[in-house]
């Protein structure tokens, strides 16, 4: 018997530094480890608006959600928008805020967004770069204050803008697939 995390198993502790033995699923996909979440070869940065970029981990178009690193270096809004779904960050490095709170997500902290929620992403004066990790489930839904759709991306749409991009500055326009689950 031999203990992990506090479970207890009958199976000799030989066996559990044993690698799985059998094939994986036929059509199970490959894992994604990247040792440069935050790249240094800035030809990974996709930019969305000026002085603004996304690093793409995951863009999984058969659950329709994505995963990026965002990166900012302007202070401002970056847009108004919406989720159908639920919004996970992380963030990295700087800080940002939404106006409709009154609490700045700052350097390490975790945000939950509440599916339905519609919120004012901004970067204040005093940051000079932001970088936050966000898994984004569905879309985002841009809207004007009165909460009228102006447009949207969902992973499609990312997924397109990244093959555009990496076309553009010679990495290839499947460059991006290395992504895509």
């Amino acid at each position: 018997m031999y203990e992990v995390q506090g479970r207890t198993f009958d199976t000799d502790p030989d066996q559990a530094r044993q690698p799985y033995r059998h094939p994986q699923p036929v059509d199970c996909r490959p894992e994604i480890v990247l040792p440069d979440a935050v790249p240094t070869d800035e030809r990974i940065w996709v930019p969305t608006q000026e002085n603004v970029w996304f690093r793409p981990l995951c863009l999984n178009a058969s659950d329709g959600y994505w995963t990026t690193m965002l990166r900012v270096r302007k202070s401002g809004v970056l847009s108004r928008h919406r989720h159908p779904k639920p919004v996970h960050g992380l963030v990295v490095k700087g800080s940002w805020r939404y106006l409709e709170h009154d609490w700045v997500a700052t350097e390490g902290a975790y945000v939950y967004e509440t599916p339905g929620e519609t919120h004012t992403l901004v970067v204040d004066d005093d940051v000079e770069e932001m970088i936050t990790f966000f898994q984004v489930n569905g879309a985002m839904i841009y809207v004007d204050p009165d909460g009228k759709a102006m447009g949207y991306d969902d992973v499609f749409t990312r997924i397109d803008l990244c093959r555009r991009h990496y076309e553009a500055v010679g990495l290839g326009a499947d460059y991006v697939n290395q992504f895509i689950r």
